[in-house]
């Protein structure tokens, strides 16, 4: 358990690097900037095929499809920072045609209807799939945040990470509870 505590925090902090957090006044972070920090954290943990990127100079680019949770948090904690050494951008898509242009996809929980659809549109690209639907990672999606006991937590579902051709650090799975496709 301390084990895994200290690899939470590991992660949270970029391996001694402070993650991008954005604080409420009560100095508390909200749950969207702890998300903010897991979704900067993950790309640095992950390894992306030189293919998905248009370019050597492309950024890495964080897309949201549906209702956007986050606000101006996302925008203004990533503002300047990179992943490697490609810069970072963000994006709101208003179809999911439009994700297939993004490295990481957080769909929103106003999205839930469409998810089949949204994987389907998606099979076969390296995008990492990112949700907060209860059941999200078991219906296809790679990463699941959680809530537990009032903390953000993640759950990987190792088929569609394996489906992306994304390479996970050892690091970052040892934090997750993984899954596999609920039709498995």
């Amino acid at each position: 358990m301390r084990r895994r505590i200290l690899l939470f925090l590991m992660l949270i902090y970029g391996l001694g690097r402070p993650a991008p957090l954005v604080w409420s006044q009560s100095d508390e972070p909200t749950i969207y900037a702890v998300k903010t920090a897991f979704l900067f954290n993950f790309a640095k943990f992950i390894e992306w095929p030189p293919s998905s990127f248009a370019s050597p100079q492309s950024p890495y680019t964080i897309c949201i499809l549906g209702q956007d949770p986050f606000g101006k948090l996302l925008d203004d904690s990533l503002q300047g920072k990179a992943i490697g050494d490609r810069p970072t951008a963000v994006r709101r898509l208003k179809d999911k045609a439009e994700a297939r242009g993004c490295q990481m996809v957080f769909v929103s929980s106003s999205e839930s209807m469409h998810l089949a659809e949204i994987l389907e549109s998606l099979k076969g690209a390296n995008i990492l799939l990112v949700g907060e639907t209860s059941g999200f990672a078991a219906a296809g999606g790679t990463i699941e945040f959680t809530l537990e006991d009032d903390h953000v937590r993640f759950t990987i579902n190792s088929d569609a990470a394996d489906r992306s051709g994304l390479k996970f650090s050892s690091k970052l799975l040892a934090l997750a509870t993984i899954v596999h496709d609920e039709r498995r």
